[in-house]
């Protein structure tokens, strides 16, 4: 008997959809059930519990043919009614004859197109409608009932751009509202200028990921190594010149810090010629009170090494670009954007921190803040410094690593973020793991196709 062994349900990632590829709102191809959501109130979104249990799945199909499926999910507190659009997944079927590769139909309940309300199970009553428009499913719109109208939220990965927004609309109407519909009576309340997503503005930020997944094979991680402008091996702490051994001769030595300078030399020397010099590297950018504990710390310990690091990196390639030399209080690389005003906890909504001048951003919201980057900045690459805890009172806060984000969509529209770190490639899911408890600080560069790190 043949077993199903890998199934790889990626939502809009393998789906085979009959719609075109995404643009701007309803262009996006969104597939539409609003025709079908207006004969679904009476015996679905209305009835009661008891009533909908006896509903069977449903398949229905709208004006263009774009099928949809209608069922009942049930939660512990709530019943979920999905109107779920047709797609198709790719499903690895291993047998003594080998692996055979069938494509299964389903009906996701977090695809493009899905519209799903959310009831509550002893009362019945409608709590929200949620509606899904993006290639990732955790960025949605969703309204609430509240008195005689509805309220709207816009998520983007667990954190609010738009929280608690007045739509001056009944809850009901939104049982039938097509997302073309909803787009134009929301929008200039609700942010819909992080769904213009172009896939093909990227090309730059994915050609220096390419490059550096290959040449990151020479990199051997050394603590305290960098280049110094002439190509030489030194170190960063005294700018001395290191010994290589001969097992590691033919490979880059570069710590962390190093790593970052050699990236942003590839992007200079195309420019320039030249390499960047390691003293206003060291510059420090952060002042610290003289009676604070950290002030006292900065007295005989670099606490904010990595954060002078990436600013003076990034100020330096700013100079270069413009042919004038900027400090880094006037090259505005610093990221300090606040695009949310609240988050999803496991202890429920709280208002979002945002940006901590001198700290950047708590790792736990740094996907959400790389999702809106990669939308209104793109063709830019992050460097991050970390800065790390050691979760004690008084509290030691040390910036000593860093690393570089590459945040892009793809061709179909998802979000993707290519880290690296010490000379080689992290998934993001280690980073937050690794990071989670942190706070990490961005600066921006240009990306640029002329980019040609040292061999």
């Amino acid at each position: 008997m043949k077993k199903v062994i890998s199934m790889v349900i990626a939502l809009a990632g393998l789906f085979v959809f009959s719609t075109p590829a995404f643009a701007l709102y309803n262009k996006y191809g969104v597939p539409d059930s609003s025709e079908i959501r207006k004969d679904l109130v009476e015996l679905w979104f209305e009835a009661p519990l008891s009533s909908v249990r006896m509903n069977r799945p449903e398949i229905r199909t709208n004006s263009i043919g774009e099928k949809f499926q209608i069922r009942l999910e049930e939660t512990e507190d709530s019943f979920n009614i999905f109107v779920a659009p047709y797609a198709r997944i790719e499903v690895d079927v291993y047998s003594d004859k080998g692996k055979e590769t069938l494509v299964q139909d389903i009906y996701p309940g977090d695809a493009p197109g899905s519209f799903v309300l959310v009831r509550d199970k002893k009362t019945g009553k409608a709590l929200r409608i949620r509606y899904y428009f993006s290639a990732d499913s955790e960025v949605f719109v969703q309204f609430t009932p509240f008195e005689r109208t509805a309220y709207a939220d816009y998520v983007i990965f667990d954190s609010y751009a738009a929280r608690g927004i007045p739509t001056g609309l009944s809850f009901n109407r939104f049982y039938s509202a097509s997302f073309e519909q909803i787009v134009r009576w929301t929008k200039s309340t609700l942010p819909w200028q992080y769904n213009k997503i172009y896939t093909d503005s990227y090309s730059s930020v994915l050609q220096m990921i390419g490059l550096l997944r290959e040449r990151n094979s020479s990199v051997l991680f050394t603590e305290d190594a960098m280049y110094d402008e002439n190509g030489q091996p030194v170190y960063i702490s005294t700018g001395k010149k290191m010994t290589v051994q001969k097992e590691d001769e033919g490979k880059l030595l570069l710590s962390g810090a190093g790593y970052l300078k050699w990236i942003a030399d590839g992007i200079i020397e195309p420019l320039t010629g030249g390499r960047l010099k390691r003293e206003p590297l060291l510059l420090s950018t952060v002042e610290y009170k003289d009676v604070g504990f950290q002030g006292i710390l900065s007295e005989n310990y670099a606490i904010s090494f990595s954060l002078d690091w990436i600013r003076n990196l990034a100020s330096a390639v700013v100079s270069v670009r413009n042919s004038r030399t900027y400090l880094y209080n006037e090259s505005g690389v610093d990221v300090k954007i606040e695009p949310f005003t609240s988050e999803m906890t496991e202890n429920g909504i709280v208002n979002s921190l945002g940006y901590v001048e001198n700290s950047g951003y708590r790792v736990q919201n740094l996907k959400s803040i790389l999702y809106v980057l990669a939308v209104t900045e793109p063709e830019t690459l992050y460097f991050g410094a970390i800065r790390e805890t050691d979760h004690r009172s008084p509290e030691v806060k040390v910036f000593n690593e860093a690393c570089v984000f590459f945040p892009y969509f793809d061709e179909k529209g998802r979000f993707n973020c290519v880290i690296f770190k010490d000379g080689s490639e992290i998934p993001f899911d280690d980073f937050y793991s690794r990071y989670c408890l942190d706070f990490v600080s961005l600066v921006r560069l240009q990306a640029s196709k002329d980019f040609y790190p040292a061999e």
